[in-house]
């Protein structure tokens, strides 16, 4: 065995048998100074600017950046970003971004420059979905990926990036950073954890400063490269506006009335079930009536997921759950929650909904109330496009839990502005019809023929159900079949399922 002396005269072995060859110690690496009067407090990671921090990351023509949507429509990370990027001349990126709000309309002008030529995101609305879906101004067809989806391709390598942008309502110089205080303050940051996880450079944008260690730490410095400070990250008013609303209308009352009776008679609500629901007056006016149940019951779940709000805070007070899991917090008061109640836990998008790892949250779901801009026949649902082929929406964790939870109610109304919402065949597939079970609206409920039982339940409780095709022509016949939207011959959108797989595509609206 040879041996050799290392930097402070200990004669080490270049080589042992079962362990392999060993590098004798040759220096102490980065060592701060000790001792010094006076010494200039770190800056850590901080830069001046956020050129300076693009610089820093070496940011060049064709690589990927990321962004997250946390923000919502209060966000100003992405435009000052872009911006920037635009400004330095900077060309051929391909932007992926958890979500596209329709604040994000400047994007527009960055395509028509060739700032921005690809784009992978949830959904997408406004100004930018309606360029890409008429004028075609972007190059390739944008990818829509689930919430798991988008998860899944970069942990795995399929999606690699470059640099992620990560707005921060509160950090530290070092860049341990969290969205759940400061005067931008968001809550949970589960989608930006993916991306500073696994891109290359991470730069933490921040509009609040505050000393080392920044406490709680939802990213921690070891993902971070460099950390800016700017005026602000975003318009508070807006981050949570229109994202979630009570609602008092009488249509969506008895839709939630009956979507409750339906998840009652499934006998699924009982001591330990788990339970998601949306955002919208619908969604969460059927949580407000399983919360009564379960008060008069004495029920209490385990826990409620994906993205919280504050009706969701209130039955976690009131006792109806035991934990809230939260990859995206809605409103004031679920901010003020995952703030202050160590019930309320943040998880990532990985946890939430990737469907190859180890475990993820939507798969443990029992009950998912799920929103619709169209339902079909074959029980195919579209959140992504209107009636007319135009993006408007976003895959979300729509084909996520609904292929995870035990009991996938749809609810929506059966007409919307002189609109069918049931119909032979959606415009779009958001969600295959094999993974809904039921669909509510407020003439009445189909149950999916691969559910007979639950039907049978449904039935013996006295509840209207239907087949989906007598809920079609109730609408047909209050606004007329509809016409198919007029299509050109460009392919605009891929939908991605939450494997990678294809479901459809999206072509431009003429």
């Amino acid at each position: 065995m040879e041996f050799v002396p290392n930097r402070i005269k200990r004669r080490i072995p270049t080589e042992v048998e079962g362990i392999g060859k060993l590098r004798p110690y040759l220096e102490p690496g980065k060592r701060r100074s000790k001792y010094i009067t006076g010494q200039t407090p770190s800056t850590g990671k901080l830069v001046p600017s956020l050129r300076a921090a693009i610089e820093k990351v070496g940011l060049k023509d064709g690589m990927t950046i990321s962004f997250h949507h946390h923000l919502r429509n209060g966000d100003l990370v992405l435009p000052q970003v872009m911006a920037e990027i635009a400004a330095m001349g900077i060309r051929d990126l391909t932007l992926c971004a958890s979500s596209l709000s329709k604040n994000h309309a400047c994007l527009i002008d960055y395509i028509r420059l060739g700032v921005i030529t690809g784009i992978e995101t949830s959904g997408m609305r406004g100004e930018l979905a309606e360029a890409i879906s008429r004028e075609c101004i972007l190059p390739k067809p944008v990818v829509f990926k689930t919430h798991g989806g988008r998860a899944r391709s970069i942990e795995r390598g399929e999606r690699r990036i470059d640099v992620a942008f990560i707005g921060a309502s509160c950090c530290d110089n070092m860049g341990n950073m969290n969205g759940c205080l400061g005067p931008s303050a968001f809550g949970s940051m589960g989608y930006a954890k993916v991306d500073a996880r696994f891109a290359k450079k991470v730069v933490a944008i921040t509009d609040h400063l505050v000393p080392y260690p920044a406490n709680p730490i939802s990213i921690p410095q070891t993902a971070v490269d460099c950390v800016v400070q700017v005026e602000r990250i975003g318009d508070p008013q807006l981050i949570s506006q229109g994202a979630t609303r009570k609602t008092r209308n009488p249509v969506e009352l008895a839709i939630a009335d009956y979507a409750s009776q339906v998840i009652i008679a499934a006998g699924l609500v009982k001591n330990g079930f788990s339970y998601q629901a949306g955002s919208g007056g619908i969604s969460l006016a059927v949580a407000r009536y399983l919360k009564d149940y379960m008060k008069a019951n004495g029920i209490k779940g385990s826990f409620a997921s994906g993205g919280i709000t504050s009706t969701m805070t209130e039955m976690l007070q009131e006792g109806c759950f035991e934990a809230l899991l939260d990859v995206q917090t809605f409103d004031a008061d679920a901010v003020a929650s995952i703030r202050d109640d160590p019930r309320h836990i943040e998880m990532d998008a990985e946890m939430y909904a990737d469907p190859q790892a180890k475990g993820n949250v939507a798969n443990e779901l029992d009950v998912m109330i799920l929103s619709a801009t169209e339902v079909d026949t074959n029980f195919n649902v579209n959140v992504l496009t209107a009636s007319d082929g135009v993006i408007m929406g976003a895959l979300g964790g729509h084909p996520d839990t609904a292929a995870g939870a035990n009991l996938a109610v749809v609810v929506a109304p059966l007409i919307r502005k002189r609109v069918p919402i049931v119909v032979d065949r959606v415009v779009t597939i958001s969600t295959p019809g094999e993974c809904v079970d039921v669909v509510v609206t407020e003439r009445g409920i189909a149950v999916n023929p691969q559910n007979p039982v639950l039907k049978a339940r449904l039935i013996e409780r006295g509840l209207p159900v239907y087949e989906i095709e007598e809920l079609r022509d109730m609408a047909y016949r209050l606004t007329g079949k509809p016409e198919p939207p007029r299509y050109g011959d460009k392919v605009v959108g891929l939908v991605e399922y939450r494997d990678g797989t294809i479901l459809d595509v999206i072509r431009n609206v003429l």
